[in-house]
């Protein structure tokens, strides 16, 4: 990968009088699913396919130990924590604590898992959101330039991880009415519009949402949370 290091001067970018490098101007938003056997949790994912996991952040502690603390949303969540004992690519896992829509485990990484999200960044990538999927992991990245997302990709292809694009967008300062939601956030929208979820009385309830769609209520509760955060986020911020 080409040295992306400058001297101050010459990184100075015209017309905001700082040297900060900037990569705000541009790149692609896209959104993937990725897929391999040892990708982190993976053979937990696929053990409790009911649960929906979301990263909230990872954390580096003594000396290459990384533990990560993950949000997990379901109805039952026996049959997940029986497959984290089973799981080779994290060890030690902890209940953190109790919400009434979800838990939130600890768990450490182990050698075994093959890592993703430290080579988005060092591709020079930004990771918008991340959730478990039926098939692997849903990501939705920001890369500064088509050679970057390349290198990502690349990465993966040597790893064997298998990479779905679900979407591929511009980004740019112009398009102010784009919104990083994701694919499920988007079509639970489309179907709480459509189906009256914002009309006074309401058309339909969350319990009916989740079995339009297949999913639990608590699943139905955070992404419509992270949807409209994400809605609230592009529009009056």
């Amino acid at each position: 990968m080409a040295d992306r290091s400058v001297s101050i001067e010459s990184a100075k970018y015209e017309g905001d009088g700082t040297g900060v490098r900037s990569q705000a101007d541009g790149g692609i938003v896209t959104q993937l699913r990725l897929n391999q056997s040892s990708l982190f949790l993976r053979p937990t994912l696929r053990r409790a396919p009911a649960v929906t996991v979301e990263p909230e952040y990872w954390t580096p502690v003594g000396t290459g130990r990384t533990l990560v603390f993950c949000s997990v949303y379901g109805d039952s969540f026996d049959g997940f924590e029986t497959a984290l004992e089973m799981d080779p690519t994290i060890t030690d896992p902890v209940l953190a604590d109790r919400y009434p829509d979800r838990r939130v485990y600890r768990v450490a990484l182990t050698d075994r898992a093959v890592p993703f999200i430290e080579q988005t960044a060092e591709a020079g990538g930004r990771l918008l959101d991340l959730s478990s999927s039926r098939d692997g992991w849903l990501v939705q990245l920001q890369f500064p330039s088509r050679d970057d997302l390349v290198a990502f990709n690349d990465y993966c292809r040597d790893r064997g991880i298998s990479v779905t694009v679900d979407h591929l967008r511009l980004s740019n300062d112009e398009d102010e009415s784009v919104v990083a939601l994701t694919e499920k956030q988007r079509e639970l929208l489309v179907v709480a519009h459509e189906e009256g979820y914002f009309d006074v009385p309401r058309g339909i309830s969350q319990n009916e949402l989740a079995d339009r769609l297949g999913v639990s209520k608590s699943a139905v509760s955070q992404r419509l949370r992270r949807a409209i955060g994400e809605l609230c986020a592009s529009n009056l911020c």
